[in-house]
């Protein structure tokens, strides 16, 4: 995720603190991993240096001052071109669980268990994920539903896997 593009947007609907970008990325999109206080500053720091975002005003308090924060038309540009700009889809040819099931076979591990452990974690997982998209709102929803389409897709794999085990280990081991 592209934190810059997301905290440039949130600040088209008008200035704000470090403090309330950080609420209302969380908010929005950091339920999983919430944003660091540090990561928000650094942010906005490399963002006024770029013009993309310009210091709106600095208020007093106790503590440091608390600088309000405005996107710049370069920043709306900005955003509108990273938006426009499709993501490359991830192909995933370097598959973690591929090279587990080749190194498994590699060394007389048994790759039947190694699939059958991970097909356990992804349908705890998938679970989990259920629960939490009947439970949630909107955004929820959508989240869980990204993220166990993904999980369907390797169950696919590892079942596929799991059924051409002896080929894979013929080819492997020659």
């Amino acid at each position: 995720m592209s934190i810059g593009h997301t905290l440039l947007a949130l600040l088209e609907s008008g200035p704000r603190h470090g403090y309330d970008l950080k609420r209302a990325f969380d908010a929005r999109f950091g339920h999983d991993r919430p944003l660091h206080y540090g990561q928000v500053y650094a942010t906005m720091s490399r963002l006024l240096k770029n013009g993309l975002v310009e210091v709106d005003g600095v208020e007093q308090g106790d503590g440091p001052e608390r600088k309000r924060y405005a996107i710049t038309d370069a920043g709306v540009t900005d955003v509108a071109h990273w938006l426009a700009r499709p993501e490359k889809p991830e192909p995933y040819l370097q598959s973690v669980l591929y090279t587990k099931v080749v190194v498994a076979l590699l060394t007389g591990r048994d790759a039947a268990d190694l699939l059958d452990a991970q097909r356990a974690e992804h349908l705890r997982l998938m679970r989990e994920l259920t629960r939490r998209k009947t439970g949630g709102d909107l955004a929820d929803q959508l989240i869980c539903d990204h993220a166990l389409f993904h999980l369907e897709a390797d169950l696919r794999w590892l079942e596929m896997t799991a059924a051409r085990l002896d080929q894979l280990a013929g080819v492997v081991r020659s």
